[in-house]
């Protein structure tokens, strides 16, 4: 059975592939491959460029960038030609080696064979290729999603800036707020956490076996293999190589970039329920669609469905984020290969990211506010402005304004304009303050933004 859309097991390959496949060329098998071609080759110019002495003038800039054209121009038939190739090495990294040794007679190469992957171990291309792919894949794809959803948010929120809005704590009628001012709690949340998750290094491993150099410098001891590797990794795959491991890299920060991201849809999480809310207190309509179906039995129901969508996804994104960044700096001894498994995860909380973000948007695109339902929970609800009578009396040094109005709020079924106002008539203070205290409604008791 070949894997389409209807037959893939998991839906980030399935039924959401129409968004999820800008990330395949990063998390895939074949991105994966791909990126180990692409270090293996990168690695064998940077040598050449040293130079050690059997490579000096070996690989011109011409040849350099025939070389690059390997992984520039790499393909799925190359890449099932590896996956050929491991199914008789039993290792997949050995596959990839072999692959980029048999690009080089046809570029005239055949005496710097030996030194593709030298001096190397698996890690050294798994721990550099790995980052490089999530941090290029991050910020091609997924993050200019994340910034597009911030803008649209503030966007909203300056739409909305005067809307006034009962506010609900517990669950009850609070002290009013602006509408635009809670989308703008959101904004601010997620572009803190944002920049916390965008300085986090994508660090790397690059090392030898056990990170200590110990193949290159019995080969060449007269060099800085530290220096070299650094400039390898940090200048040239522009990542951030770690100085001690062990043979893998130790992945704290690979675990903070996925603490960070949790993060950011927790705080998601946090808005679709809240929008969610509003749409069911009828402070937002939906835009229709032709031909959608709300509910199979329901023909008037128009449901929230792309927040619950976005919801759902980033709980399971989280889910695995949190299983990542809790499993990965754990390692016994030099190494064990519990995080080769699991690193070949990663495309999947980011998959469900992506989709979760994709709806939000989507659901965000179809909110109409409804001024009248939100002025109308507004109006049946003047029991909300006794906070501010009852502080403007503390100003006035009228004796226990606090007591007063519990007493007036607490006793009267229903509170209103008329209820207030005369309430204010029976107060022993001046007509200027019964003036001020008059002037206060529902809607202009709203605080500043």
């Amino acid at each position: 059975m070949n894997l389409t859309a209807l037959n893939a097991i998991s839906p980030v390959d399935g039924r959401y592939r129409r968004v999820t496949h800008v990330l395949a060329p990063y998390y895939s098998e074949f991105g994966l491959i791909r990126y180990r071609v692409l270090v293996e080759i990168e690695y064998l110019i940077f040598l050449a460029n040293i130079p050690l002495p059997q490579m000096a003038g070996q690989i011109d800039h011409v040849k350099a960038e025939a070389l690059r054209d390997v992984y520039r121009n790499f393909s799925e038939a190359d890449a099932q030609e590896i996956k050929e190739t491991e199914k008789t090495t039993n290792h997949d990294v050995k596959a990839v080696e072999y692959f980029v040794k048999s690009k080089l007679p046809a570029l005239g190469l055949e005496s710097v064979t030996e030194f593709v992957h030298f001096g190397l171990t698996s890690q050294d291309i798994n721990n550099t290729s790995v980052p490089l792919s999530l941090m290029e894949g991050y910020r091609n794809e997924i993050q200019p999603v994340l910034h597009r959803l911030i803008d649209t948010l503030k966007r909203l929120a300056g739409d909305w800036k005067e809307i006034s809005m009962l506010a609900k704590t517990h669950g009850q009628p609070a002290s009013p707020t602006r509408l635009g001012k809670e989308i703008m709690v959101f904004v601010e949340r997620l572009e803190k956490q944002v920049a916390q998750l965008e300085a986090v290094p994508y660090s790397a491993k690059f090392g030898g076996a056990t990170g200590n150099f110990n193949a290159h410098h019995i080969a060449y001891p007269s060099y800085d293999w530290q220096t070299l590797g650094n400039q390898f990794v940090n200048e040239v795959l522009k990542l951030n190589r770690s100085q001690y491991t062990t043979q893998i890299e130790h992945y704290d920060n690979l675990a903070a970039l996925f603490q960070a991201q949790e993060r950011i849809n927790t705080i998601l999480i946090d808005l679709c329920r809240d929008i969610w809310t509003y749409i069911s207190m009828d402070y937002f309509k939906q835009k229709l669609k032709e031909g959608e179906v709300g509910s199979s039995a329901m023909p008037h129901k128009v449901n929230p469905i792309d927040f619950e969508n976005a919801e759902g996804n980033l709980g399971v994104a989280n889910a695995v984020f949190a299983h990542l960044a809790a499993k990965l700096p754990i390692s016994r001894l030099q190494r064990d290969l519990t995080d080769s498994t699991v690193l070949r995860t990663i495309g999947v909380p980011l998959g469900h990211t992506l989709i979760a973000y994709a709806s939000l948007e989507k659901g965000l695109g179809k909110l109409i506010l409804n001024p009248a339902a939100i002025q109308a929970d507004l109006e049946n609800n003047w029991a909300v402005v006794a906070e501010a009578i009852q502080t403007v009396l503390r100003r006035e040094g009228y004796e226990k304004p606090y007591e007063a109005l519990k007493a007036l709020t607490r006793t009267h079924a229903a509170m209103n304009q008329e209820s207030i106002h005369a309430f204010i008539e029976t107060l022993n203070v001046s007509d200027a303050v019964k003036a001020e205290l008059k002037n206060i409604t529902p809607h202009n008791y709203v605080g500043i933004f």
